[in-house]
């Protein structure tokens, strides 16, 4: 026994003489934030918490980017039952502040920065008051949560709020790591991540670097708006193309799958639901019956397109975010620009396609005529200018009697009742169709 607690002396002897290290994960948040990246701080913060990290420590250097993706991030470390820490080792700026401000501790590089997260458009311009109370709101109750200074998270967004000592009505907050240290935004000014760790009593850190794995970074590639555009224009042209050609081939899946990448990113990046897919494929089944099942192009042909094309719209729109029209601008820019593209690609394909060589390759050239003996189906066209009767009604197709004989025949869009005199006009390979004498 007296061995027993003499081994237990030394193991504990050695673990206060040499402490064991603490595991910390370090993920960088740099560049433009994009939706792209939300899911990566989604794993990282899931990471660190199932496999009992002491803390996590996001590098943070960035101008901003999207404010929907900035709150999805935002969201995802508040939510975490692991220590946060955000490191600036250069700037946190616009929706890179939310982030960093969404840490439990914030760590800052001598000449660093943080603040400016006024929510604007594309080209710089300041957006509607809607999305800057949004913002404010935002900034206000992540600053609160973490017990950092209200007013100088909401000055960041609004000019208009006045910290006294630190700006008048008509400046942003952006500050450097000594204010920011000052007035409580930040709780320490460092130059490394090791002093980061030691800042919050973690004195032996292994650090673990995590970056963003392959399907992340595809991800991210395909949320490009060039590449969900380039996405869109393949998937409607592949569909357009295997409507109007018979059978099945590789415009067709082709099509299927830019347009299953498409929806397949927008819905794990949180911009498209099971509706907007839904509502696809029931356009999808429209067009198919107006094609297969009702000549013509009527109700269900428009009906369908107009489903396809909304399902594709707001699949590019956060609408979790706020609905307003400035937020919308960029996306109906990009959403014209795809369909003006399908419509010029489709144009040029019908032009040049067919007389390309390389098109020629796949057509068979050598004519099978009647002269020749080759007949795969029977000639109608001694019908041409004959007249009949209808027999059953053609709605558009029917059954009409000429000469004590019936032919199914097809009218060109029209409906006409029984017993009602029409007249073949023209033959269609084996259609006949016909027209209402009058």
């Amino acid at each position: 026994m007296k061995i027993k607690y003499l081994l237990l002396f030394f193991v504990l002897f050695a673990l206060n003489i040499f402490p064991q290290n603490q595991k910390v994960l370090v993920a960088k948040i740099d560049g433009e934030i994009d939706l792209g990246l939300a899911p990566f701080v989604k794993r990282v913060v899931n990471t660190a918490s199932s496999e009992k990290y002491d803390a996590v420590i996001f590098e943070i250097n960035t101008f901003g980017g999207r404010v929907d993706a900035a709150t999805q991030i935002k969201d995802a470390i508040l939510e975490s039952e692991v220590l946060t820490i955000a490191f600036i080792n250069k700037r946190a700026i616009s929706a890179g502040a939310l982030i960093a401000l969404s840490c439990k501790k914030i760590t800052m590089a001598s000449g660093s920065s943080i603040g400016a997260t006024t929510v604007v458009d594309q080209t710089g311009a300041k957006v509607s008051e809607k999305y800057q109370s949004y913002m404010r709101s935002e900034m206000r109750a992540t600053a609160e949560k973490n017990g950092r200074r209200k007013d100088i998270a909401e000055g960041m967004v609004d000019e208009r709020v006045i910290v006294k000592g630190l700006v008048d009505s008509t400046q942003l907050i952006t500050l450097t790591s000594n204010e920011a240290l000052k007035y409580g935004i930040a709780d320490s000014v460092v130059n490394s991540l090791t002093e980061t760790a030691k800042a919050f009593g973690i004195e032996n850190p292994k650090f673990v670097y995590v970056s963003s794995n392959w399907a992340e970074q595809f991800v991210r590639f395909l949320s490009n708006p060039i590449m969900s555009s380039l996405l869109i224009m393949v998937g409607l042209i592949g569909l357009y193309t295997e409507i109007k050609t018979p059978g099945w081939g590789l415009a067709g899946t082709a099509g299927l799958i830019a347009l299953a990448l498409f929806f397949g990113t927008s819905v794990i990046l949180d911009l498209a639901s099971m509706w907007e897919i839904l509502l696809f494929l029931l356009g999808v089944i429209l067009i198919l019956v107006e094609v297969f099942f009702i000549p013509g192009f009527g109700i269900p042909g428009v009906l369908g397109i107009t489903l396809m094309l909304g399902s594709i719209f707001f699949s590019l729109f956060n609408t979790d975010f706020i609905f307003d029209f400035s937020g919308l601008q960029m996306v109906i820019i990009q959403f014209a620009f795809t369909l003006f593209g399908v419509i010029i690609l489709i144009a040029l394909l019908l032009r040049y396609l067919p007389k390309s060589k390389r098109f020629g390759m796949f057509v068979l050239k050598a004519e099978t005529s009647s002269e020749s003996g080759y007949i795969s189906n029977p000639d109608y066209h001694f019908l041409i200018d004959k007249k009949g009767i209808t027999h059953t009604s053609l709605r558009p197709a029917g059954i009409i009697d000429i000469e004590n004989k019936r032919y199914d025949v097809v009218t060109e869009g029209e409906f006409i009742e029984t017993n009602k005199p029409v007249k073949v006009i023209k033959i269609e390979g084996v259609r006949i169709v016909v027209k209402e004498d009058l």
